[in-house]
């Protein structure tokens, strides 16, 4: 892992950026002491649509479960 100085971390921002978004991570020092590490994020996680089909079943009438009670607790039966 590299270590540079602030002056050269900001003069060659843009390729010491690209090197660790390849998992090249580098160091910030100043006066010799390292401040900070910069390294690639982590690619967020893809959600999987349909990953569990076929694994459970929907009632028919699911939008209506339960709806007698739904509405004795709202006042409106």
């Amino acid at each position: 892992m590299i270590t540079v100085n602030i002056h050269q971390a900001k003069t060659q921002l843009s390729k010491l950026v690209e090197k660790a978004a390849k998992g090249e991570p580098f160091i910030i020092a100043k006066a010799g002491k390292p401040l900070v590490k910069v390294v690639a994020l982590e690619a967020p996680v893809k959600r999987r649509l349909g990953f569990m089909q076929g694994q459970f079943e929907v009632p028919d009438d699911f939008d209506r479960m339960c709806e007698d009670e739904i509405l004795d607790l709202f006042g409106l039966k």
